[in-house]
């Protein structure tokens, strides 16, 4: 290794003096400083934190802790152009005790002023430039201003399924949907939900389908536009937080037990529960002369009786519809369909090709990944000679309505679809009785509670 001890390296001609070829590196001894080169436009950091008022100086950077109270740094006086500090709010207290940069002579950004952090965790590098700007903000941050990773709802519960990058809970049942993460809004922190009453039970004798049960759910928009019916429109996620959230699946209306020959009114169904979503039960439909139950959607009546009410209690957007009415004149009868999430019942007929109503339609949602209807009117029951044609149940799992003429054997009603909350359907006449109970309305369909979100 060669060396050479001089105190002085000139150029031999002009003014250009050259160390090194290029892709060179040059190395300062260990321990050996340099002057006049200037800096490259970074600070060396002194992880000591300041706790006082201190002078800066040029080439350093500095923690500085306010958690005790404010602090002030001076900077470096008559400072030359390339000077450079820099400063970090160690403890993120500026917001309360500040940092003041003290001028000491130069202009900060052109103003003959302090610069004065007034916000929690901001760090600062400043360069000075000339007399006219003085020392310039070159760079500046805040750990509040870093884009944190996303995170995501993690949760159990019911029967849980993958769509892509959302999960689905299914309940069908009680249970609980238990929440132990929350996640933040760059990942998932609201839950889209679909939550279907129990449908009524048909009414007997003459009788009219059970509506279905209230039909309530959000837009989707939280976890992947899906499709969905148009009573989802507009309607927002639901938030969640860490903790258990009891799911309740409202049960069918039952079938009626009376005897045989009386007209009675069904039975309602129950409501469903998750967080502060409550959907109706379906009201009963009614027997003959009787009136449908209100409900999520109302019941249909026996003749020449208005429906039941749906939509009882209001909310908006609706979660279902009225019952529709029935008719009776020369010894036949036709009685009103159950209401459905989007569509009233259907009246019942008495002249002509006699009729029971036809039950409301329900809705279509994709919650679920698949399209599923949900929510249908039970069909109206029927009497009339020659025989009339019972009311069809809604789309959605409503039942169809009875039919026959007097005592002779007719079609019985159905049950409305489980996990559907479809209304059942209605009774027929039933004196004299050769079917039995098989003459009398039947059951509606159980609820369901869906919850998504994304998870990924």
């Amino acid at each position: 290794m060669s060396k050479i001890e001089v105190n002085a390296i000139e150029p031999q001609c002009g003014t250009t003096l050259t160390l090194g070829a290029s892709g060179d590196t040059v190395t300062l001894g260990s321990g050996a400083s340099q002057s006049g080169f200037g800096r490259t436009g970074t600070v060396d950091w002194d992880t000591t934190a300041k706790t006082a008022a201190f002078t800066a100086v040029s080439g350093n950077g500095y923690f500085v802790n306010t958690t005790s109270g404010a602090i002030t740094v001076t900077l470096p006086a008559s400072p030359s152009a390339g000077d450079i500090i820099a400063v970090s709010d160690y403890a993120q207290t500026a917001a309360t005790n500040n940092i003041t940069l003290a001028r000491n002579g130069s202009n900060i950004q052109g103003d003959a002023s302090d610069l004065i952090i007034l916000r929690n965790g901001v760090a600062m590098t400043l360069v000075f430039v000339d007399a006219t700007k003085g020392w310039i903000v070159t760079d500046t941050g805040a750990e509040a201003d870093k884009q944190p990773d996303p995170e995501f709802i993690v949760a159990t519960g019911g029967t849980i399924t993958e769509c892509g990058n959302f999960k689905i809970h299914t309940f069908t049942g009680p249970g609980t949907f238990c929440v132990s993460s929350v996640g933040n809004p760059l990942g998932s922190t609201t839950v889209d939900y679909l939550v279907v009453a129990g449908g009524g039970s048909g009414g007997r004798h003459r009788a009219g389908g059970g509506g279905a049960g209230g039909y309530r759910e959000s837009s989707g928009e939280a976890s992947g536009c899906y499709p969905r019916s148009p009573l989802g429109a507009c309607v927002s996620a639901l938030p969640v937080t860490a903790q258990g959230y009891p799911v309740t699946v409202g049960a069918g209306g039952s079938q009626l037990t009376a005897p045989p020959t009386t007209a009675q009114t069904g039975n309602n169904g129950s409501n469903s529960i998750f967080s502060t979503i409550t959907s109706t039960a379906g009201g009963a439909g009614g027997g003959a002369e009787l009136a449908g139950n209100s409900g999520g959607s109302g019941g249909g009546s026996g003749p020449t009786v208005s429906g039941g009410s749906g939509n009882t209690p209001p909310v908006s957007p609706p979660q279902g519809n009225n019952g529709g009415a029935g008719s009776a004149g020369g010894g036949t009868y036709g009685s009103g369909g159950g209401g459905g999430a989007t569509a009233v019942g259907g009246t019942g007929l008495n002249s002509g090709c006699c009729s029971g109503g036809d039950g409301g339609a329900g809705a279509t949602s994709s919650i679920s990944s698949t399209a599923v209807a949900r929510a249908g009117g039970g069909g109206g029951g029927v009497f009339c000679s020659p025989a009339g044609s019972a009311g069809t149940g809604g789309l959605g799992g409503g039942g169809n309505g009875a039919g026959g003429v007097g005592g002779c054997a007719g079609t019985a009603a159905t049950a409305g679809t489980a996990n559907t909350g479809g209304g059942g359907g209605g009774g027929r006449h039933s004196a004299p009785n050769p079917n039995g109970a098989t003459e009398s309305g039947a059951a509606g369909g159980s609820g369901i509670v869906i919850i998504r979100y994304k998870f990924q």
